[in-house]
């Protein structure tokens, strides 16, 4: 067995009282797409702005791959609930956004960075597994 340790995502720390723990967040669903506070504020090692965009359109190119080779993918209400048992930043839920379904992301406890914060921050739901 092994001792169980805090599993919240913290927010990043603030230096004054006017600032929002964290940074300000986009309405919704432009959170979803924008950068999150903790990137631009470079609270996540090894994730740049770059590395964001670069993973969001990734995960928009592979949604649209799939869709033409897998034509169940279309079927309305076939898919309903999704695990994304490797969800690094969300971009896999990120793309799917306009398909009636919900996707669960999961952040790998061994994960090396630990991106659940950048998940919140984009308005989707998530979890921590091992």
């Amino acid at each position: 067995y092994k001792n169980m340790e805090t599993c919240i995502t913290p927010l990043p720390n603030v230096s004054g009282i006017q600032e929002v723990a964290g940074g300000e967040l986009k309405k919704w669903p432009d959170r979803l797409t924008a950068l999150p506070p903790r990137i631009s504020s470079g609270s996540v090692q090894g994730i740049t702005e770059d590395v964001y965009r670069a993973d969001t359109a990734l995960w928009k190119k592979r949604i649209g791959h799939y869709r033409a080779v897998i034509n169940q993918l279309e079927e309305k209400g076939r898919y309903r609930n999704i695990l994304d048992m490797n969800a690094h930043l969300g971009g896999f839920a990120a793309a799917l956004i306009q398909d009636p379904l919900w996707v669960m992301n999961v952040v790998p406890v061994e994960a090396k960075v630990d991106t659940l914060g950048v998940i919140y921050e984009r308005g989707l739901i998530g979890t921590y597994m091992s």
